[in-house]
């Protein structure tokens, strides 16, 4: 706003402030004063409009104006004055005058709509606050002026002014000022609404509409201000409501009384002072206090709008019902706008009842018990409303009202549902509803489990709200209806809650199994912190363990009473010796026990029995309860026995208990023992129908005469005894099974009684703390419901729903770690896949490209395996299905079986320029169909080439669409990721993956396999290759697995086939590709080749020359990480088979070249095995002799590494016994194997052997030790001379040993060198003589050798080569007589051989002057 400057000059910002707040208080005022000024002209200018406001004229012709028009004039000369002061004027100033034509009884209506407009604009315009002074007298004035303002809804047109009365009434409560209203006014607001609304009933729609909306805002405001109200002890706070007479009453509950019209309706006459009342609630006023209804408005009004409700709920009950009265509105409309009502209340200050104790034990009991009443009524608008109100009730009061919500899905959600009475498909539809609104909340099925499902003493609603839900949402040979989906709506609300509690995964942990290891008695289980998870979570498992465990006992006991004790003393429920408070507190709060069995037991003589009894009746609590009431609750728990002594037993121990609780009027146990029995004969006489002649009141007064210690009962006692009896059914055969069929008031007053001692209710919060057992009880039911509808639905809306509970199943069921409820989901989904049906179509993957259904399961499917595959068990064998089947169609991605490893690694083949092993260039491909190609494009490809043998037809665009949305499918399924990122799954998941794997050719060696399930298991095979690859850091999970079934393969198969190829060299595969990784695992690795070694013949014929090739590419690529000696025995063994076929064997003997040239990975482990390769690849005659004689040289120059490594220390050899000197054994193998190639029929191989063992020999001085020498001599040199001996005198065939004699010679120089060269070690040998002996024998007897033709050149060479070793015995001082060595016999032996060699050299070497000189 604007201001004038009235002058110049500098001003401080405090002094502008100042002035303009000034400013602004004298135009508020300005403004205010024209505001009350409009008004009153407004309220005058219709009041001129009649006469006889005018004015009117007394004696003296003097006028004078109406004392109303002249209070109105004065105040509009006095509103100008007051300027800025308004917040100092009382209210009551500038209300008055309007008040006064408000309750004057000579205005028209018109004039008092007016005024009260003007009085509502006060109202809303606030023109006072809470700082106004006399402000609450104000408040006070407009409420009795408007409240006491006459209406009758007779003429159409007072409505006007009935609606500015609501609007000025509502606007009181609205105002901030209204704090300030009493609880009596604010009670005379509500009625006087009331009022209105009942009068309104049967005139304009927009009367009705405007009062009802009127009274709910009304309602609203009041219930809302609760929140600000501090918690008052008002009377009777200390006790919750017991009985309707403890409640706070009305007494002027605006009570109606109906009149007939004449026409079958009726209007209500509601004056001032109401007529009809609840008679039960007379009194409220003394109630409450007086002094109470002064106080500004709190509880006590609210207390007074409570049972204004409730007298509206019942209001049928408290009127006479004419014949022609219109029952409808007051069993449904009445009934239901009170219910509006109660909600609108509920939901604006629910959460504030709590802070009263009298509001809440008003919403504890009346109010539901008023709910349980309409919530059976046959109008869904009535059952809605009731499911409202309880939504409510859980959301503000839940943890107060633990009981009262059992009973409330047991009674009639639970009833309705299940149509445990007649029940219309509107109200089934409505309880449905109000069940899935309910599942909305996210926390309640949760606290449902918690609170009542653990607790022995409820019923297990989580249990069967879940059922209900999973067998709602079950088609049964019927179309899916709204029904169906409701159901389905809340399946899914409860299981997206439990997966949005996942979130918190540090919660989330195996949960340890309950086990009771001793007997505690469970009806004593406390909790100390209700609020603390670390410790009701445990307690809360321990209850549910319990009670499972009673109902297992129950179903044992009602087969067999004794049995079922034992069992529950096995199980520590009982104590070993039986105590009669244990099977007491076992009867009482067992559920589904057979009640004929409990009552015999009970009545039973038996000494334990009747003590069993008494415990049992003192688990009841039958304080402030009538006779009839605890009898029937005492009766309900089992069937009284037929028997007069059991009866009698069984009443004793009642009556003593009631009397105990409740002796009010009775004297003593037996004055309680005769009138039970009185009851049940009345109970007889009225309800049995072969009674004809029924007891009166006076009948049942007279027999009940000086029962109570000789005195008489009250009459008007026994008389309500009597009507209670007569009115409803004492039940002594008691309804079997567990849970509430229906609630009736004496087990409304056990529940009340009941909820004074039950333990508190847990709050669930966000964590998954119980969700784990909750889910696996529902799981199963869950599955099979949504999979039902998936498949019955026809709504792509549907689909996506079902989809996402199965999202939302698995995600629980993995991280629950229920690994068989999602092998169960997975079977389940796999099925809507259409992959796995066997059913032929013409066009599969049109089909499935046209199946909305069948893609979004596939996509589900493998969602679910790339996100929880680490879960999955037996489910690995339908996805694989699935796998397989999309393989046959060719829709998979090219890497599907690739490792990950394979586009980085390159073959050594190809870097050395030769063409890469292909196993599928190997395949033989069957006859018949040629093989679709592989890939994803590969069918759409297909169907694209228009190069084929015959001509096709172009596809049609709905094809290609069709063939478009499958590709796209498949590649949203991430198919190959499963196998490239198996490495992430866990242990459990991998090995049953690989089982699975395996499980298509343990199939078809069942069955006789056709070329489809070849095809099948050679894919199946390249898939768990590359898993085995993708897994090498735990390939110890794999491997057994892996080699049992190549092994499998390769003993089973007698013909090539491309299933036998990929085994084996897949196994090349696995080891050239993970020994480089870990060499720990080569031995392991490398023992599997073994099996290549059990091919059939005819196999091995066929695949000889590419094993080689990978046996090549094996040793060179890892020829240092193969340290064992069973690792390189089996490569040696692999190239034995090469030696003897000319294709292979150049590769084979390559390997041993290149293992053996220069020594460069011969080692102590693989020398012996690779000397006999080599010894191998020498004898075999397939290839050219110069192989032979290069495999010779590889042998001789092996000596080297035997030198080399004999100057280590303690050389170890891992895989061979260490107990003898390893450098001694590999010596010995080599001139052994030298040995026998100097026999070798080819004279250029037998000659090259003798020089090869020269060498060697020679090689090896000073490493052996003496005595290895004189063991050489004797089994390597002489037994070769000999051998060739043989072979000599044997006459071998012209075409061996041809240039036998050359050979001979060899043998010769071979000998004479090796004795000399060795000579000096040889004479320290205890043996020399015997060695030297044998020495002059072999050459003894090659001199006689006779050969063919004239050659002679054996025969002269032994005399020279004898004659150069004498020569140089004699110069070492060995060979002289009386030698050290051997004595005298050396000598005279040496020259007895000598002679019959060369007489000559005697003399030669020693002449005859040495000779005498020696002599």
């Amino acid at each position: 706003m604007g201001y004038v400057k009235l002058h110049s000059g500098a001003k401080t910002d405090e002094e502008t402030e100042v002035v303009h707040r000034g400013c602004d208080d004298m135009v508020r005022g300005t403004a205010l004063s024209c505001i009350i000024n409009s008004e009153v002209s407004a309220v005058l200018s219709v009041m001129r409009r009649n006469i006889r406001w005018a004015g009117r004229y007394m004696a003296g012709d003097e006028q004078l104006e109406h004392s109303l028009i002249q209070s109105l004039k004065t105040l509009k000369k006095q509103m100008f004055s007051w300027g800025d002061q308004w917040h100092t004027i009382d209210p009551v100033i500038y209300l008055q005058p309007f008040l006064d034509v408000i309750q004057s009884d000579e205005t028209s209506a018109p004039i008092v709509s007016i005024a009260l407009s003007s009085v509502y604009k006060i109202l809303t315009l606030e023109i006072f606050n809470l700082n106004t002074v006399n402000v609450d007298k104000a408040m006070h004035l407009i409420v009795d002026s408007v409240t006491s303002c006459r209406f009758d809804v007779t003429d159409a047109s007072e409505e006007a002014e009935i609606l500015m009365i609501l609007q000025v009434l509502l606007s009181c409560m609205k105002n901030k000022a209204s704090v300030l209203l009493s609880n009596q006014h604010v009670s005379i607001i509500v009625k006087t609404c009331f009022r209105v609304v009942c009068q309104a009933d049967n005139k304009g729609e927009l009367l009705q509409k405007i009062s009802r909306n009127t009274i709910h805002e009304l309602i609203r405001c009041i219930f809302l201000h609760l929140q600000n109200v501090e918690a008052q002890l008002l009377p009777n706070d200390a006790s919750s409501v017991k009985s309707e007479d403890d409640l706070p009453n009305n007494d002027i509950s605006f009570g109606i009384k109906q009149i007939n019209n004449g026409n079958g309706s009726f209007v209500y006459d509601a004056p001032e002072t109401c007529c009809s009342i609840d008679k039960n609630r007379i009194g409220a006023t003394k109630v409450i206090g007086d002094q109470l209804m002064t106080n500004t408005y709190g509880v006590p009004c609210v207390m007074e709008i409570f049972n204004i409700l409730f007298s509206l709920l019942n209001i049928s009950e408290n009127l006479d019902m004419g014949p022609r009265s219109n029952t409808k509105a007051f069993e449904e409309d009445m009934p239901l706008f009170a219910l509006g009502l109660i909600n609108s209340a509920i939901e604006s200050g629910g959460s504030s009842l709590k802070n009263h104790p009298k509001l809440l034990a008003l919403v504890q009991d009346e109010l539901f018990r008023n709910l349980m009443q309409f919530g059976l009524s046959t109008s869904p608008s009535v059952l809605s409303m009731v499911c409202s109100i309880a939504l409510n009730l859980y959301h503000h009061l839940r943890s107060e009202l633990k009981l009262q919500l059992e009973a409330f899905f047991s009674c009639i959600i639970l009833r309705h549902s299940k149509n445990r009475h007649p029940a219309s498909f509107q109200q089934q539809e409505v309880a449905m509803e109000a069940l899935v609104d309910f599942c909305m909340q996210k926390d309640f099925m949760a606290e449902m489990y918690a609170n009542l499902d653990c607790d022995i003493t409820c019923s297990n609603v989580f249990e069967c709200l879940s059922n209900l839900l999973s067998k709602g949402a079950f088609p049964v040979n019927c179309p899916l209806s709204s029904m169906h989906l409701l159901a389905l709506d809340g399946l899914l609300a409860v299981i997206q809650g439990m997966a949005g509690r996942i979130n918190n995964a540090s919660l989330i942990s195996e949960q340890t199994s309950v086990e009771l290891r001793e007997y505690t008695p469970f009806w004593t289980l406390k909790c100390e912190n209700y609020s603390d998870p670390n410790q009701w979570v445990g307690y809360v498992r321990r209850r549910k363990y319990i009670k499972r465990r009673l109902m297992i006992g129950a179903d044992h006991f009602n087969r067999d009473p004794k049995k079922g004790l034992e069992f529950l003393q096995g199980t520590h429920l009982l104590p070993d010796k039986l105590d009669p408070q244990s099977v007491a507190c076992f009867f009482r709060y067992t559920s589904g026990l057979d009640k004929n069995l409990v009552g015999d037991f009970l009545g039973n003589h038996d000494e334990f029995c009747v003590q069993v009894l008494h415990e049992f009746a003192g688990t009841f609590d039958f304080q402030d309860m009538s006779l009839d009431t605890s009898l029937r609750l005492f009766l309900e728990t089992f069937r009284l026995p037929g028997e007069s002594q059991k009866i009698q037993r069984v009443l004793e121990a009642f009556s003593e208990r009631y009397y105990d609780q409740s002796p009010h009027i009775l004297a003593n146990m037996d004055a309680a023992l005769v009138l039970s029995y009185s009851l049940i004969m009345l109970n007889t006489d009225q309800h049995n129908v072969q009674v004809k002649k029924k007891m009166t009141e006076e009948d049942f007064i007279r027999n009940n005469r000086s029962i109570n210690d000789g005195n008489d009962l009250p009459r008007d006692y026994l008389s309500e005894l009597y009507h209670a009896i007569c009115k409803n059914e004492l039940k002594t055969i008691p309804e079997q099974g567990a849970g509430f069929p229906e609630m009736t008031p004496s087990r409304w007053i056990d529940l009340m009684q009941k909820s004074k001692s039950t333990s508190p209710y847990i709050s669930y919060g966000s964590c998954p703390y119980l969700d784990r057992d909750m889910f696996a009880m529902m799981s199963g039911p869950t599955i099979a419901a949504i999979s039902v509808v998936f498949e019955h639905a026809e709504q792509e809306e549907v689909f996506r729903s079902c989809v996402s509970g199965f999202l939302a199943l698995a995600k629980i069921s993995a991280c629950h770690h229920l690994e068989d409820v999602l092998d169960d989901l997975v079977v389940s989904l796999c099925r809507f896949t259409t992959l796995t049906n066997s059913i032929s179509i013409e066009e599969p993957v049109s089909a499935f490209g046209d199946d909305l259904k069948a893609r979004l399961a596939t996509e589900t499917v493998f969602s679910i395996v790339n996100q929880y595959g680490d879960f999955i068990h037996t489910g690995w064998r339908n996805i694989l299905d699935c796998i397989l089947r999309l393989h046959k169609l060719g829709l998979l991605p090219a890497r599907v079986a690739s490792d990950a490893s394979d586009d980085t690694e390159p073959s050594l083949d190809a870097v050395q320029g030769k063409p890469v092993l292909n196993s599928q260039s190997l395949s033989l491909t069957p006859t018949g169909t040629p093989r679709m190609s592989s890939g994803l494009m590969g069918r759409f490809s297909q169907l694209l080439s228009l190069e084929t043998e015959e001509p096709r037809s172009q596809p049609s665009e709905q094809q290609l669409a069709s063939h478009q949305r499958t590709v796209h499918t498949i590649q949203k399924c991430h198919i190959d990721s499963i196998f490239t990122e198996s490495k992430l799954l866990k242990p459990d998941s991998l090995r049953h993956l690989a089982r699975a794997l395996v499980w298509p050719y343990s199939r078809s060696q069942k069955n006789n396999s056709s070329p489809d399930d070849e095809d099948t298991a050679v894919f199946c095979l390249e898939l768990l290759i590359a898993i085995t690859l993708n897994n090498r850091d735990r390939i110890s999970l794999l491997w057994q697995g892996v080699y049992d079934h190549t092994a499998s393969i390769v003993q089973s198969t007698f013909m090539p086939c491309p299933l036998v190829e990929k085994a084996v060299f897949g196994l090349f595969k696995i080891c050239q590709r993970l020994i480089p990784y870990n060499e720990n695992l080569a031995d392991e690795l490398l023992k599997s080749l073994q099996l290549i070694l059990k091919l059939d013949t005819q196999v091995a014929d066929a695949y000889r020359e590419n094993i080689t090739q990978e046996v090549t590419r094996l040793v060179k690529a890892n020829a240092t990480r193969i340290k064992s000696h069973m690792g390189w025995k089996t490569i040696t063994d692999l190239l034995s088979i090469t030696a003897r076929y000319l294709e292979s064997s150049e590769a084979g003997f390559e390997v041993v070249t290149f293992i053996m040239t220069d020594g460069a990975f011969l080692t102590p482990a693989n020398y012996i095995l690779f000397v006999d390769s080599a010894r191998q690849f020498a004898e075999s005659r397939v290839s050219l002799t110069d192989r032979s004689i290069r495999a010779l040289g590889l042998m001789a120059d092996s000596t080297a590494c035997l030198v080399r490594w004999s100057l280590d220390t303690n050389p170890g050899i891992e895989g061979i016994d260490k107990t003898y000197d390893p450098i001694k054994e590999m010596w010995s193998h080599l001139v052994k194997g030298l040995r026998k190639m100097c026999l070798d029929p080819r004279d250029e191989v037998r000659n090259q052997g003798l020089s090869s063992l020269i060498k060697c020999m020679i090689g090896m001085d000073g490493i052996c030790i003496t005595s290895q020498w004189q063991q050489s001599f004797d089994t390597v040199v002489f037994g070769l001379l000999d051998d060739l001996l043989k072979i000599t005198q044997q006459g071998q065939s012209p075409k061996e040993y041809k240039n036998i004699e050359t050979t001979l010679v060899l043998a010769m120089k071979f000998l004479s060198k090796l004795f000399l060269h060795f000579l000096k070690d040889l004479s320290a040998l205890s043996g020399f003589c015997k060695l030297w002996l044998g020495v002059l024998d072999r050459m003894d007897k090659y001199m006689n050798v006779k050969f063919r033709g004239k050659s002679e050149k054996l025969h002269e060479l032994i005399p020279d080569l004898l004659q150069n070793i004498l020569v140089v015995m004699k110069a070492r001082g060995i060979l002289v007589q009386r030698s050290a060595i051997c004595g005298d016999s050396l000598w005279e032996l040496t020259w007895l051989h000598v002679n019959n060699i060369a007489p000559s050299l005697k003399s030669e070497v020693f002449p005859g002057d040495e000779y005498a000189q020696d002599l």
